[in-house]
C-alpha cells in the first residue's frame, strides 16, 4: 500500500476510534456508569444468552478480578443479575436485566439514525464490499492486537 494511502486510512480510523469513545463515554455517563462498565454491559447485551464472568474477561480483555467489580456495579445499578446456570449450579452466570436496559435505548438513536444517514449513500453492490471490509477490519484488529 502507498504511504499516503495508509496514512490517510490510519487518521479515518483514528478519528472514527476518538468518535466512538466520545459517544460511549457520553452513554456512560447518562447510564451512570463508566466506559469501561458501560462497554462490558454491551458485550453482555450482544451476547447470546448469559454470560460467565470469565466470558466477559475474555470478550473484554479485562483481568477476571477486574470483570467481578464491573458486574457489582452493573448489578447494583441494575443493569445485569447473577443467575445460577441451569446445567451447572455450581456455575453463575451474568444476565442482562432488559427493563433497565430499554429505559437507555433513545441515547442510542442518533447513532443508529448516523449509520442509516451513511449507508444510504451506497448501492447494494458497495454495502458488500463496506461490509467485508468491516468483518475482516474486526476479525484481523481482534486477532493480532486484541488477543495477543
Amino acid at each position: 500500500m502507498e504511504p499516503e494511502a495508509l496514512e490517510r486510512f490510519t487518521w479515518y480510523m483514528r478519528e472514527h476510534s476518538a468518535l466512538t469513545i466520545m459517544f460511549h463515554t457520553k452513554v456512560a455517563e447518562q447510564m451512570g456508569l463508566s466506559t469501561t462498565d458501560e462497554k462490558c454491559l454491551d458485550l453482555a447485551i450482544r451476547a447470546e444468552g448469559p454470560l460467565t464472568a470469565g466470558r466477559i474477561a475474555e470478550l473484554s480483555g479485562l483481568s477476571t478480578g477486574a470483570v467481578t467489580g464491573v458486574i457489582d456495579r452493573l448489578e447494583r445499578a441494575g443493569y445485569v443479575r447473577r443467575v445460577r446456570d441451569p446445567h451447572d449450579r455450581r456455575k453463575v452466570l451474568v444476565e442482562v436485566t432488559p427493563a433497565e436496559f430499554v429505559k437507555f435505548g433513545h441515547l442510542f438513536e442518533k447513532a443508529q439514525a448516523s449509520l442509516v444517514e451513511v449507508l444510504d449513500q451506497f448501492d447494494a453492490d458497495e454495502l458488500q464490499v463496506i461490509e467485508r471490509y468491516l468483518k475482516l477490519q474486526v476479525e484481523t484488529f481482534r486477532k493480532r492486537v486484541i488477543d495477543t
